[in-house]
């Protein structure tokens, strides 16, 4: 028996891709959003990181 007989036996299996998609589009519209509302100054200042050569 092929793979999508057995998907074809489940109840409700088609609503995994729409969740998968849901879980996919809002992990990546928070991670701009982050990304657009994240300070200036500490990213300039964890970019600069691998240059210093200060130890703390």
């Amino acid at each position: 028996m092929k793979f999508i007989n057995y998907l074809k036996t489940i109840e409700g299996v088609g609503v995994f891709p729409l969740i998968s998609l849901l879980i996919f589009f809002s992990f990546f519209s928070v991670l701009i959003y982050m990304v657009i509302r994240a300070n200036r100054n500490a990213i300039q200042k964890h970019k600069n990181i691998p240059f210093d050569n200060q130890l703390n």
